[in-house]
């Protein structure tokens, strides 16, 4: 990427202790453009109302803004307006598809192993989850998605785009094909991908597809859930009251078309228009260059990570792949926690600790204390990687007894 591009988000000049900071948990939030926070800016001082059903000048300004955001949006995913419904993050968008499906008990969801709690706990409350086997450093095979379908015959398949810790990403498209000709409904967590990846929803073929703007260098507090309109339409909602009914009686009410039915009471409004500027952003930016600047990235820190002596690296073994790692000390003597508090205090290099939201994999992998987790973006170079390893290296080296 153009280094350039580092001086359009405002918090890369913030030092610590005197020394720049080296920003590596993009997975768990990315920086903000001053494009996006001037979006977010313009409606605090220029157009506050709330959007729709007001007929003033500020509140017609500010629904056009919105709409105009929605379709901005939209477009970034090949995607129908009118299918992309606003939610707070793809948390929510999730739990709307799990229970606007009405699953039951009987129902199956099949997950790939890994997936983040946001992809699976919404759906063992509903119905139960079965997972496709497989090495968590590698895509599933497709052989043994196949094998799971038709044993388990699953209403839905829940699948991640990209690992949010090994930075895997699985073959989407590939697996919504299979799914679809064994009528299984898909779901596709697109948290991780939407930032790094190009996205077709129509080439991708899911039935759905989830994500978050703070992933994508957009606000907080927003994101979307597009739909194929058949299955969106036979969606229940997942909350109800004011914006979403057309006519309310004293005995009943009548909800309004997709996506309206879906966004109740007042929506982000600012984020939304924050969430169209990031869009904007990153198509200016162009995939071309986003994508091959991860793939330098991914290297640098595959290669950084090498031969750590005292740890266990968790990552994406072939291209393509996010630089996403997570780093587990085989020591209990200094857990991921100390590790990244060391590297913030003493070295400027903000990094991940825990979990990572999957428990269950690390579990599988009989990891106990977590992991810390480096996740690298566009503003990134491939010097701080660099700089990562070294440090990380040299804090392992004094862990190892």
């Amino acid at each position: 990427m153009n280094p350039a591009l580092r001086a359009d988000f405002p918090l890369l000049e913030r030092t610590l202790d005197g020394r720049p900071l080296v920003y590596l948990d993009s997975a768990a939030t990315a920086l903000k453009p001053r494009a996006v926070l001037a979006a977010e800016e313009a409606y605090a001082t220029q157009m506050t109302a709330n959007v729709h059903r007001g007929k003033h000048a500020l509140s017609e300004e500010a629904s056009a803004a919105y709409e105009s955001a929605r379709k901005r949006i939209a477009r970034f995913f090949n995607a129908d307006p009118e299918c992309l419904v606003f939610v707070k993050n793809t948390t929510e968008a999730i739990n709307l598809v799990a229970v606007g499906l009405c699953l039951s008990s009987d129902d199956v969801v099949l997950n790939a192993g890994g997936e983040h709690h946001a992809n699976l706990v919404p759906w063992m409350r509903r119905a139960r989850v079965e997972l496709v086997p497989g090495d968590p450093c590698e895509p599933v095979s497709l052989d043994a998605a196949m094998a799971a379908i038709a044993r388990h015959r699953p209403k839905v398949l829940a699948i991640g785009h990209a690992s949010n810790i090994t930075g895997v990403i699985q073959p989407a498209r590939a697996l919504c094909e299979m799914a679809r000709a064994h009528g299984v409904i898909t779901v596709v967590d697109a948290a991780q991908s939407a930032p790094h990846l190009p996205i077709d929803v129509d080439e991708m073929g899911c039935d759905f597809l989830a994500l978050s703007a703070h992933k994508m260098l957009g606000p907080t507090g927003v994101g979307a859930l597009v739909g194929r309109r058949e299955v969106l339409e036979a969606l229940e909602p997942l909350c109800v009251g004011g914006g979403v009914v057309e006519r309310v009686t004293a005995t009943g009410y009548t909800l309004k078309k997709i996506p309206y039915r879906f966004e109740a009471g007042t929506p982000p409004i600012s984020a939304a228009l924050g969430f169209a500027a990031a869009a904007s952003y990153l198509d200016e930016l162009g995939f071309d260059d986003i994508v091959e600047h991860e793939r330098r990235l991914a290297a640098a820190l595959s290669r950084s990570l090498c031969e750590i002596p005292g740890v266990e690296v968790l990552m994406a073994r072939r291209e393509p792949r996010l630089a996403i790692a997570a780093i587990a000390p085989r020591s209990a003597l200094v857990g991921p926690d100390a590790l990244a508090r060391l590297l913030s205090d003493g070295h400027q290099i903000m990094v991940r600790s825990g979990f990572h939201c999957a428990h269950p994999l690390f579990d599988r992998l009989g990891l106990d204390h977590g992991a810390l987790r480096a996740s690298a973006y566009v503003y990134n170079t491939v010097e701080e990687v660099q700089r990562f390893g070294e440090v990380l290296r040299d804090l392992a080296s004094r862990m190892v007894v």
